[in-house]
């Protein structure tokens, strides 16, 4: 399935492989991953539930 997706790696990554993550959107549907282990499960959140953590997140509460 992760062939299929467009795999979009966050901006906070670096060159040197540290932490970070990777998300692909589809209309319903946000899969996020670790860029580290882009074999490994991988969590699929509804995509109005991901656009409420991006507000959260932003608002830094």
């Amino acid at each position: 399935m992760s062939d299929e997706l467009m795999w979009i790696k966050s901006s906070y990554s670096n060159t040197e492989g540290g932490d970070c993550v990777e998300v692909a959107a589809c209309p319903a549907t946000v899969h996020v991953r670790d860029s580290k282990l882009a074999e490994s499960p991988q969590l699929a959140v509804p995509a109005p539930a991901w656009a409420a953590f991006l507000v959260y997140a932003v608002s830094g509460a």
